[in-house]
């Protein structure tokens, strides 16, 4: 089951100059600024900054489907064509991501908060 799309990360090549844009962009201040991800949050949308992106294979903007079960969802994806770019991955306090290529290129994130 998802719970709709509510999470996008974006590649980037220069953290500082995307976190000033994206600052302008959504008028606020980041919740999360690390070396290795800068998130921000506003109107309920989280949006990321991976400066790792482009090496994991993103090669654009990754849109993240909120799932209550990732492992399920990603089995399901791969056994109807996907092709696996990063497995479950837990990127903090429980919060499992995910990410997969459709067989028309376009990537497709999952992602899975800790249960309540």
């Amino acid at each position: 089951m998802t719970a709709g799309l509510q999470t996008i990360i974006y590649p980037v090549k220069d953290l500082d100059r995307a976190k000033a844009l994206f600052g302008a962009l959504l008028g606020v201040e980041p919740y999360a600024d690390e070396p290795y991800y800068v998130g921000f949050k506003a109107a309920g949308q989280d949006v990321g900054l991976d400066p790792n992106g482009h090496a994991k294979g993103m090669t654009g903007p990754v849109p993240y489907w909120h799932v209550t079960d990732l492992r399920e969802r990603l089995a399901a994806l791969l056994a109807a064509g996907a092709e696996l770019l990063q497995d479950a991955q837990d990127v903090g306090g429980g919060r499992l991501i995910a990410f997969v290529r459709d067989p028309d290129g376009n990537l497709v994130g999952l992602l899975q908060d800790p249960a309540a």
